[in-house]
């Protein structure tokens, strides 16, 4: 058990960057406060969040107990699993060869899953027009990185050998792989991968954190909602 008693702040959207953090969170069994950020709404460009997130983006932490017992504020994603994985030195390895090789999933999901695949998902859901160029770039990529995963994945029941933060970055991405155009059969140990992923308790907990808020601000239909996160406008 921790000896965290003073909650984490988080500052979340269920999205599969905020669930990124969800999931760790709820892996570390410490205590946290949740603090929605409807991002169709525009809570992303309030004046308080932006002093903890300068790129309008959420996840974002709080921690009150921080380096030398005083708060830190966190934003991003990535940077926020590494800092929880080195405070209570879990599912972030010590040894240097095994955390260069964690660290090396975490930035290929950051710099190519999560952008790849967020772009398949606009131009095939969201956009206002059908771009076919845009559709096929997009969706190609993502199948191609599928397969870079499928690969890392063959023999391998977690991404970095043991369950790390990477596994955590990827799976909310991986698991909404219909959205982005791909067949998961084609890539059976990312499916199997998802599979387990999706059996942990802990995992499970973070995807499903606020779905039914999501669910409530209809946004998938809500022209104005897209407007303000896609337009990157305060409504």
């Amino acid at each position: 058990m921790s000896d965290q008693t003073l909650p984490i702040e988080l500052y979340y959207w269920p999205t599969p960057n905020g669930w990124k953090v969800s999931i760790m969170l709820e892996e570390l069994g410490v205590p946290y406060k949740l603090n929605y950020i409807n991002i169709g709404a525009g809570d992303q460009f309030e004046p308080d969040f932006l002093k903890i997130a300068p790129n309008n983006r959420m996840p974002a932490i709080i921690d009150p107990d921080g380096p030398s017992g005083k708060p830190i504020s966190v934003f991003e994603s990535g940077a926020i699993l590494q800092y929880l994985g080195r405070k209570f030195n879990k599912f972030y390895p010590l040894d240097e060869r095994a955390r260069v090789e964690v660290d090396e999933w975490l930035m290929w999901q950051m710099g190519g899953l999560g952008p790849m695949a967020g772009q398949a998902h606009h131009f095939r859901v969201y956009a206002p027009e059908q771009v076919p160029y845009a559709i096929d770039r997009y969706t190609n990529e993502v199948n191609r990185l599928y397969g870079v995963l499928n690969k890392q994945l063959e023999g391998r029941d977690f991404i970095a050998g043991e369950y790390s933060i990477a596994d955590m970055a990827c799976i909310g991405w991986a698991q909404l792989w219909e959205r982005q155009g791909q067949d998961i059969k084609q890539f059976p140990n990312l499916e199997g991968w998802i599979e387990r992923m999706k059996k942990r308790s802990a995992v499970a907990a973070g995807l499903a954190l606020g779905l039914e808020k999501r669910d409530q601000s209809n946004f998938d239909k809500d022209k104005d909602q897209q407007e303000v996160l896609f337009g990157q406008k305060a409504r």
